[in-house]
């Protein structure tokens, strides 16, 4: 009897490696779908890993262009960030690993595709809608929704008694999620509120005492809303994004400590690290405070929220996402031009910005010699702007 293919989501990690060994057990035939979204694993090593665990074979995909200009830039360009707090780094990859996840399983010819998800997360609504969307006839898997493994301790058990070769221990027994935008940490610990986090669970930004103690100075350009030089540089996506990390990262900038309202109803701790994401998000949104009309840059501000809740409920294949981008990219027709940042001890901060299309007129705005604004104007406006206030 012909085994049953199935294409898992596969990170190295110990859901995933637990999963291969599940899966394999109960009979299917195991190919392990491995998408680079610059998380700089050892690549090499889990495929070793995900081999000696069962799998039939490793796919690993290249995706980290894609998800720069398709994913990334596009939330940039919308200024979405969830609950204030989260860049959205995990929640952007998701519908591109999805997408891969399907071409993966159109080509091995495979019926299932499956995920390491939990019952209790977003992540599971984010793969699954997406892969619901690009081939409803694939099944979907989820061995995390069944196996009878309640904790994470069960899982290492588990992998200790299947000899699977894992990262976590019971010592770090954080989930940490990486890509080129950002790092997510969660578990262990971080589990009480209240608990402060200990230095070590950060992976690329610097504590305010071990930040620089010089301010370090960085200027970013756009076109179209889109960054494409660093310091007067030119650099790809993938490659700026990597530059400025390292920079805002030394300077302590980019981490977010949240309690986030997840989509299955239940509230969660969650550390964030998007150095890189914070210090773009300001100078983009220093920019748009120069180039955009105050109509559509408040209009564009509700906007934004609701972008940030598209992509983190996994509705990025959806006619009202689609609909937003082309709002979206209506409004960066004029965002070109250069804002300069200054990062210190923590903080992000416009501090100069500049473009061909700025809306500021100086001769306008200044209290200084060369004023041409007409201040007798402004009695009669105030007269009619108030006239359905006025006391009776």
């Amino acid at each position: 009897m012909k085994k049953d293919k199935v294409v898992l989501a596969y990170s190295g990690g110990l859901d995933t490696s637990v999963a291969i060994k599940w899966l394999a057990k109960k009979g299917y035939q195991v190919i392990a779908y491995m998408a680079d979204v610059g998380q700089e694993a050892d690549f090499s090593a889990y495929e070793k890993r995900a081999l000696k665990t069962g799998a039939l074979k490793v796919i690993i995909d290249d995706l980290k262009k894609e998800f720069v200009d398709d994913f990334v830039f596009k939330s940039l360009k919308a200024g979405a960030i969830y609950e204030g707090g989260y860049l959205l780094a995990t929640a952007l990859s998701r519908p591109l690993i999805a997408k891969g996840l399907v071409k993966a399983a159109h080509k091995e010819r495979a019926g299932f595709v499956a995920h390491g998800c939990t019952g209790k997360g977003n992540d599971q609504v984010r793969f699954e809608i997406t892969i619901g969307a690009l081939d409803p006839k694939l099944k979907v898997l989820a061995p995390a929704r069944e196996w009878n493994l309640k904790t994470r301790q069960d899982e290492i058990r588990y992998a200790k008694k299947n000899k699977i070769p894992i990262d976590a221990t019971k010592k770090r027994p954080h989930s940490i999620d990486v890509n080129l935008w950002g790092i997510s940490i969660e578990s262990g610990k971080l589990e009480d509120p209240y608990y402060a986090p200990d230095e070590d669970i950060y992976q690329i930004t610097k504590g305010v005492n071990k930040a620089a103690a010089k301010p370090a100075y960085v200027t970013i350009e756009f076109k179209n809303g889109i960054p494409v030089k660093l310091n007067g540089k030119a650099a790809a996506g993938a490659a700026l994004i990597s530059k400025l990390a390292k920079i805002a990262g030394d300077a302590g900038v980019g981490r977010s400590d949240m309690m986030e309202n997840r989509l299955v109803g239940i509230k969660s701790r969650e550390i964030y690290e998007a150095p890189a994401g914070w210090a773009l998000y300001t100078a983009h949104k220093a920019l748009e405070g120069l180039v955009l009309d105050r109509e559509l840059s408040h209009f564009k501000d509700a906007v934004a929220l609701k972008y940030a809740e598209l992509v983190y409920y996994g509705l990025w294949y959806t006619p009202l996402k689609e609909a937003l981008d082309k709002f979206v990219d209506e409004t960066q027709k004029y965002v070109n031009g250069t804002v300069k940042l200054k990062l210190h001890k923590g903080n992000c901060v416009a501090v100069g910005r500049k473009s061909p299309d700025s809306l500021y007129k100086k001769e306008l705005a200044t209290y200084e010699k060369g004023d041409k604004f007409d201040q007798s104007l402004a009695k009669g406006f105030i007269e009619l702007w108030g006239l359905p206030y006025k006391g009776k």
